[in-house]
């Protein structure tokens, strides 16, 4: 290409300043969004369809749920706690607080695991009736969720062990904090829909 032709070449312009690893992560975020509205609508559509038990009203615990919706809310507290203590290079606190979200990420994982061999020992299964799939469908996706995010968490810890790490990491661990909120919200819908609406 000769220098005439280099110097008229098109420009190309970003339409946004977001770093790539963000804007990326906001992509996948929209996909995932919908992914999990198609699972709360279908979820909806067949609400109150299940021909025989367990319903709802027979084996959802409102208290215990409440409880792990709780922990993991908190975990997204501690997320921020952990970006800020990068941003500023406080490292201890940094690991601490991430550590803490992956040990409160796990702590409702645990509480998921305990519902779910409850709710099987009461006779709900995926194939039990129309409840039992789109329960343990939508609910096993969002648990499937959070068992990346910690996992995810883990490896940052892990990594910050390995080499030293510094507010120039920060974006990294933005990233990965908007995809724990994204979890953390996406749980509010689903403990709302599932758990709240019922017993309205």
């Amino acid at each position: 290409m000769s220098q005439a032709a280099v110097e008229h070449a098109p420009e190309h312009y970003r339409s946004t300043s977001l770093p790539d690893p963000k804007l990326m992560m906001w992509i996948f975020l929209a996909s995932d969004c919908m992914f999990f509205g198609t699972l709360i609508g279908t979820y909806l559509v067949y609400k109150n369809r299940s021909l025989e038990g367990p319903f709802p009203v027979d084996v959802l615990d409102i208290p215990i749920t409440t409880v792990s919706s709780f922990v993991l809310l908190m975990s997204s507290f501690l997320m921020v706690l952990a970006l800020h203590a990068l941003r500023t290079d406080n490292i201890p606190r940094f690991r601490l607080w991430t550590f803490g979200v992956a040990f409160f990420g796990s702590v409702f994982l645990g509480f998921q695991v305990f519902e779910f061999s409850t709710f099987v020992k009461e006779g709900l299964t995926l194939q039990q009736n129309l409840f039992g799939t789109t329960f343990f469908t939508l609910t096993g996706t969002h648990g499937i969720h959070v068992t990346i995010g910690v996992l995810w968490m883990l490896s940052i810890l892990i990594t910050s062990y390995v080499r030293p790490m510094s507010s120039k990491d920060a974006l990294y661990l933005e990233v990965a904090g908007l995809y724990w909120h994204f979890v953390d919200i996406v749980w509010i819908v689903i403990f709302t829909v599932i758990y709240l609406v019922e017993f309205v």
